[in-house]
């Protein structure tokens, strides 16, 4: 029997009618004969109910205790969904991250999986039993609870694919598959029917709300298709990119084409003309992982998200003491990002965006590019209209570019 891996997000088990929605759907794949191995989030809204609490209680949190804290909520899930199941007549059985194998490196609230030893899991699928894995979270080298950030469920499940040479990894949520924007922002934004794992992974790492970017770097690796998927639409079919989206390798579509739009809206600038070893050397004491990089001429750049600054208040103390005033944090930016592979072949993609943002009037503080990716830095409430207006120009439009 193949193995089939299934995520649900914490939208489709936000609450009791929910997972039983969710548990008749994992019936029904197990009714098809294959053995089921299912990761589920926290319920809708739990993890930002218990930061919330954490920053009442200490405006600074020690990180191993947010772990222990934010573990929690996916355990809720795991339990109830697994009863669920029960009442529907599966036999299943829930396993924390760290029951089922996941082994991460000693970095809290972000920690990366160095390895996946999923023997309990290979056991009770031979002995028939559906699987429910807590994701979002593991076990250090050091034997730590430790999570994986924000969409960190997403990676638990593609990296108990490749472990179990699944079949395919199912990510399913509230919406059909990846989408071209963000709808809520974009009313002309499409469905992709296939995206290759860079522009997946691209696609992540400019801020939008799809698949995790180690995720896709798992799945990348070890050949697995992912089929994110609407948690309310049907089983895959013969053609699953037909409703949802497949991200597998090098999907046929032509070099230098813009499939997706994607924004990041709060995000901090790091400017110094300090030491680039004292400066990285700081960063890494406080834990502060940079998006972007950049030293040049004796100054650096680095781009932080302030998702992941969990004791700002505390870091712009360090930052200050610590570089005896050689630095600064620049506040107010967002950056918005087209997608796309081959994107980067020629300047026009640059240019021909680079204009359309100048004539709204908005004025990029920065550029940045890379094989897959072009980032504006612009200002912060201008970000829904630099997406609208970069989607309309080389999604919606699809018109020729500069020459």
């Amino acid at each position: 029997m193949a193995v089939i891996v299934q995520k649900y997000g914490g939208s489709s088990v936000a609450g009791v009618q929910k997972l039983r929605e969710v548990a008749e759907r994992v019936m029904r794949t197990r009714q098809q004969g294959h053995q089921v191995v299912v990761v589920v989030s926290a319920m809708g809204g739990t993890t930002d109910d218990l930061l919330a609490m954490a920053k009442q209680v200490s405006p600074n949190p020690a990180r191993r205790e947010l772990d222990m804290l934010l573990s929690a909520g996916e355990r809720i899930s795991m339990a109830l969904l697994s009863m669920a199941i029960r009442e529907l007549g599966g036999d299943a059985i829930s396993f924390t991250g760290s029951q089922s194998g996941i082994i991460t490196n000693d970095r809290h609230v972000d920690a990366r999986i160095l390895e996946v030893r999923p023997f309990r899991v290979q056991d009770e699928l031979a002995r028939g039993k559906i699987v429910v894995i807590a994701g979002f979270q593991g076990v250090s080298y050091k034997k730590e609870v430790t999570t994986l950030g924000r969409g960190g469920s997403d990676t638990t499940a593609v990296a108990m694919a490749a472990a179990l040479d699944a079949e395919y990894c199912e990510i399913c949520s509230d919406v059909d598959g990846v989408y071209s924007a963000d709808p809520r922002v974009v009313p002309g934004a499409r469905r992709i029917g296939t995206l290759s794992y860079e522009e997946t992974q691209e696609m992540a790492e400019a801020g939008a709300k799809v698949l995790n970017a180690q995720a896709v770097e798992f799945a990348k690796e070890k050949g697995i298709a992912i089929y994110a998927r609407a948690t309310s639409g049907p089983l895959p079919g013969p053609d699953p990119s037909s409703d949802g989206t497949v991200v597998r390798k090098s999907p046929p579509r032509m070099p230098g084409t813009v499939v997706g739009v994607a924004s990041e809206r709060d995000l901090i600038v790091l400017d110094s003309d300090a030491s680039p070893a004292d400066l990285l050397s700081l960063l890494d004491d406080r834990a502060v992982a940079g998006k972007q990089l950049h030293i040049f001429s004796g100054r650096t750049n680095v781009v932080i998200s302030r998702e992941n600054l969990h004791d700002e208040v505390r870091f712009r103390e360090v930052l200050e003491s610590g570089l005896h005033g050689r630095a600064r944090l620049v506040d107010g930016l967002a950056a918005v990002s087209v997608v796309g592979a081959g994107i980067n072949a020629t300047y026009a993609n640059v240019r021909t965006g680079s204009q359309a943002l100048g004539e709204a009037g908005i004025q990029p503080s920065g550029i940045a590019t890379s094989s897959f990716r072009i980032t504006w830095m612009i200002p912060r409430d201008r970000t829904e209209d630099a997406v609208r207006l970069l989607h309309g120009r080389f999604i919606e439009s699809q018109a020729p570019l500069l020459p």
